[in-house]
């Protein structure tokens, strides 16, 4: 179903803004970064500065959640937190749609964590990895192997909906108060959605750190 009010429709994707709304995420993420990376300076300030301060806490906060060596996955955490925080945030904007208001958007980035872990815990661990879905002793394998299976395929699926719920569900309040009450009514609920917003992506890339750290542990 297309969305009403969409300032930018190309043809062919009306009825998909998700899409259309995923590409003007990534070019303003583009953009900021080149922006950024001009005006780099020995004293951050502007954007560089806005920059350095949202990559240190991510940082700190990867460090204490996988562990030493996490930083190394600031690459994929970083994208992520950077995506879907702007991604959020732009239905909050009228004439504009979340891409993260869409299920499919959600399952591309869980499904992408899903498989980017596993990835990592095959390298570290070899074919080890594989223990932690038998459980501790051999007899006890057909009871833990398939509740293991159906536990990682759960997680992009309650990854990708939880997110989906909640930023689906807020833009359609936001969208039913301006048409009911068109003035100061939203605006209360457009702050709580902005809050609801940082959490949602927080939530977000914790979980997909705690499952990095789950596949780096020694504990397999």
């Amino acid at each position: 179903m297309s969305e009403p009010f969409m300032f930018l429709r190309i043809p062919g994707l009306e009825n998909y803004p998700h899409v259309t709304y995923t590409w003007v995420v990534m070019a303003l993420l583009l953009v900021g970064t080149f922006f950024a990376r001009q005006s780099i300076g020995l004293i951050p300030t502007g954007i560089q500065n806005l920059f350095e301060t949202a990559l240190v806490t991510l940082a700190e906060f990867m460090d204490q959640t996988i562990g030493h060596g996490g930083r190394k996955f600031m690459p994929l955490i970083g994208t992520l937190a950077f995506f879907i925080i702007c991604g959020n945030l732009m239905g909050l904007i009228p004439g504009f749609s979340s891409p993260t208001a869409n299920v499919n958007t959600n399952f591309a980035l869980a499904l992408t964590v899903a498989i980017f872990y596993h990835a990592v815990g095959m390298r570290k661990h070899g074919l080890a990895y594989f223990k932690q879905f038998l459980g501790p002793v051999w007899w006890l394998i057909p009871l833990m192997l398939p509740i293991e299976i159906i536990s990682h395929l759960a997680r992009p699926i309650t990854l990708g909906v939880r997110l989906f719920g909640n930023v689906r569900g807020e833009d359609l309040v936001i969208l039913v108060l301006l048409f009911l009450v068109p003035l100061f009514l939203p605006i209360p609920m457009m702050a709580f959605a902005v809050f609801t917003s940082v959490l949602q992506t927080l939530v977000f890339i914790l979980l997909s750190m705690v499952y990095l750290q789950g596949a780096l542990s020694d504990e397999h």
